[in-house]
């Protein structure tokens, strides 16, 4: 009966990815006065900038695939994540650089938020997303969409 039971469950698992990256960004609202934005995001409104190392963490859950045993292909998920956020912003200006950053704020909520859109767009929808970005070791954010 148990065996039963288990082929017709599905076996709902998370599997995660890490990576890291670092990027120079500068947190700035255009339309603020310098006064303003210096008061407000205090040296991270520096006008030459400022860097952080970023550490990455990708949870990806879904069902396991009874064929294959996987929920999907690890190989598969560290390509995306090279592809759409190591090659977009590591060694990046995250300002100057990054095209999704020329209107947007690169706080690291934004930047969290951009992350899961663009891995959002390579994943299969049967799978949910969650990123979570950790900008110092203290300071970390997570966007599940």
């Amino acid at each position: 009966m148990v065996i039963l039971a288990t082929t017709i469950l599905a076996r709902i698992i998370s599997v995660y990815r890490t990576a890291h990256f670092n990027s120079a960004h500068r947190l700035n609202v255009p339309q603020w006065s310098e006064e303003q934005n210096k008061d407000y995001f205090g040296l991270c409104n520096n006008p030459h900038f400022h860097g952080h190392n970023y550490d990455l963490q990708v949870k990806v859950t879904g069902a396991v695939d009874e064929v294959t045993g996987y929920l999907i292909d690890m190989k598969t998920l560290k390509l995306y994540i090279e592809e759409e956020v190591v090659e977009a912003f590591d060694h990046k200006n995250l300002n100057l650089d990054v095209p999704e950053f020329a209107e947007l704020n690169p706080t690291a909520e934004n930047i969290a938020w951009v992350i899961w859109n663009k891995l959002r767009n390579r994943l299969d929808t049967k799978f949910e997303l969650s990123v979570r970005l950790y900008e110092t070791p203290r300071n970390f954010v997570e966007f599940n969409g």
